[in-house]
């Protein structure tokens, strides 16, 4: 079994947040150190039980896309090691592998969602109005079918515990102003329809993703956080994709569909997952890693 790391304890440098998966520190005024752990969380809950490797997976995955993407819209990565920031070799072996030194921007308030397939809360949104975030799409659409083309479809970052709301474009343009939103719009389609392809030719259907960007001190939109994860994204075998019923995945829905079938109100505390869950799933975030970035 793979080290684990639940939680990071660095002292050398400022703790500024634990988020479901990340923690953050600050070096300096104008840098962040994201540590990857390997806590999952399913429907907004961090889930009592680590996933090994799991944050190795995340990195190496976002670090894989932020590079292949940068000649769409620059991101936060710098060209700083673990090294330069923590000169404690005991602290850099703690998140060896699992941490990057970005640049400090200030985060959008908005989840940039792109959704190239019918499933999840999009395809509940489709089956009560026959939209997707105010979307209108054609009748008679079935579970995980493919979408005409990918659509773009926002929600807003809530508070921790609390739960993402999905909002329409009208709604994004009143956070952000027409021009950013209509360029994070753009954006997220370009980036998901490149990488969507490339995916494809890797035996991997990226059905729908999340980015997150954030703005420098002159303005200029940059891609942050994660990129095209088995966290931010649902990922299915091509070979044995079929609509009309929810597919096969390398991601953490296959810990959501174990959790389903529990007596659990999806509130605090999580339940534990037995070891072969654990197993499988860090198997599956393994298998989507080597076949997206070998």
């Amino acid at each position: 079994m793979l080290e684990t790391l639940y939680e990071s304890t660095l002292k050398s440098l400022p703790l500024l947040a634990r988020g479901k998966v990340r923690d953050v520190y600050g070096v300096g005024d104008d840098y962040l150190l994201m540590v990857a752990t390997d806590r999952l969380s399913a429907f907004d809950v961090v889930l009592p039980d680590p996933i090994p490797g799991k944050g190795v997976v995340l990195t190496a995955v976002s670090d894989f896309w932020f590079r292949r993407t940068q000649d769409i819209i620059p991101n936060h990565l710098t060209d700083l090691t673990l090294a330069d920031v923590l000169p404690d070799e005991r602290e850099r072996a703690e998140v060896e592998g699992r941490a990057i030194v970005a640049k400090k921007l200030r985060a959008l308030p908005v989840e940039a969602i792109v959704r190239g397939y019918l499933i999840g809360s999009g395809w509940k949104d489709y089956q009560q109005t026959g939209k997707v975030c105010g979307i209108q799409l054609a009748a008679g659409l079935q579970m995980a079918d493919k979408l005409p083309e990918a659509v773009f479809t926002p929600s807003t970052k809530a508070d921790a515990g609390d739960h993402d709301e999905n909002i329409d474009f009208e709604k994004t343009r009143q956070l952000l102003g027409d021009a950013l939103a209509q360029q994070v719009r753009d954006v997220s389609l370009k980036i998901y329809t490149s990488c969507a392809a490339y995916a494809l030719q890797r035996g991997i259907i990226i059905a729908d993703t999340k980015f997150e960007f954030g703005l420098d001190s002159d303005d200029r939109l940059v891609l942050i956080d994660e990129v095209l994860t088995p966290d931010s994204s649902r990922f299915w075998p091509a070979a044995s994709y079929q609509p009309g019923s929810s597919p096969a995945s390398f991601d953490k829905q296959f810990v959501r569909d174990y959790l389903e079938t529990l007596d659990w109100d999806k509130t605090p505390p999580g339940p534990a997952l037995p070891a072969d869950i654990i197993e499988k799933t860090a198997e599956k975030y393994r298998d989507a890693q080597m076949r997206l970035t070998a």
